[in-house]
């Protein structure tokens, strides 16, 4: 048997293993189920899009066999078969189809497009998050409510969340698919964008613009809460942590080691991810699991869990950085 016909024999295993790994993948983080009407609208373009096409293919082939069977060179058939080149009405009649089609799909894509840059930054009953995207994290400052935190991005059900989206460093792009599509972040210029949540979850999201060696790592939270969960959240984080007694040598350490890029208070802002609330998130540096073993190995060789990184290697001995992760334990 020739080496091609054995190749051959793989397309059918190939085939099937396509359709199913095509079921695999993670819920929160697909745009197939949306989870909000910004994901639910875009949704209903992908929709009507493979709809279109999927009728002109039918159509386009459906007249191609009937051409072929109906048309056939027949048995003593000599000569030129009867053109029809010049007929007015299947040139108006394969013109206007398409145009219409066209319109049909334009009309939705371009009304949902200006509609999802809709800037709700001055509405009183939208929640304002300024989003600075950086190798390679996230950070989420709520200016009108005095609170800045990273990699977890905190919203209540029901409720339009007006993002003003930038970049530290370079072009980023922000993506939570359950909630909505992409939207790049710029050095130079400043993004609107939108998101809702229909029902309480935490929602995965991604950076979707090669943007370093990490950027596969560089992934975040979108948590959604009920209204009075949120305004829970907004005071706790407005409410400075109480650091116990046991915990205070390792604040001494955090303060003399990390506070130079780490802000630890409601507002602040520093060269790396602001800590405030740290030990309430559901990742640590946006993949690993929120653990103190994981968290250790991150403080000791943060190259070694996201290559890239900004964070520097600091000098700490085992029992300082045991101390450290103690603190940080405590910061809820």
């Amino acid at each position: 048997m020739s080496r091609w016909k054995k190749n051959w024999r793989l397309v059918p295993l190939f085939a099937v293993m396509t359709f199913l790994l095509a079921g695999c993948g993670d819920p929160t983080l697909s745009a197939l189920r949306p989870r909000g009407p910004v994901a639910s609208e875009q949704l209903f373009l992908m929709k009507i899009s493979i709809a279109i096409m999927l009728l002109v293919v039918v159509v386009v082939f459906a007249l191609y066999l009937f051409v072929i069977i109906r048309f056939r060179k027949r048995k003593g058939q000599e000569g030129i078969p009867k053109q029809v080149e010049g007929n007015h009405v299947l040139e108006i009649v394969w013109t206007v189809i398409p145009i219409l089609l066209l319109i049909v799909l334009a009309v939705p894509t371009v009304y949902y497009t200006f509609k999802h840059t809709t800037n709700y930054v001055q509405d009183k009953d939208a929640i304002h998050v300024k989003v600075t995207a950086h190798q390679f994290w996230w950070q989420f400052e709520y200016p009108e409510l005095g609170i800045s935190t990273a990699q977890d991005l905190v919203i209540p059900t029901g409720k339009n969340i007006a993002l003003e989206l930038t970049s530290a460093d370079v072009t980023h792009s922000f993506w939570v698919p359950s909630l909505g599509g992409k939207m790049d972040t710029n050095t130079n210029m400043t993004n609107v964008y939108y998101l809702k949540a229909d029902e309480v979850d935490v929602f995965k999201g991604k950076c979707a613009e090669l943007c370093g060696a990490s950027h596969s790592l560089m992934d975040f939270k979108v948590k959604s809460l009920a209204q009075g969960d949120f305004d829970a959240w907004v005071t706790n984080m407005q409410t400075p942590a109480a650091v116990p007694a046991d915990a205070k040598q390792g604040e001494e350490l955090f303060k003399q080691k990390c506070l130079q890029c780490h802000a630890i208070d409601p507002k602040g802002l520093g060269f790396g991810p602001n800590l405030n609330g740290y030990a309430d998130r559901e990742m640590l540096a946006g993949v690993l699991e929120h653990n103190d073993e994981n968290l250790k190995k991150w403080i000791k060789d943060p190259q070694a869990e996201k290559p890239g990184t900004l964070m520097p290697k600091v000098p700490l001995e085992d029992n300082q950085v045991n101390e450290i992760v103690k603190y940080l334990n405590s910061l809820k």
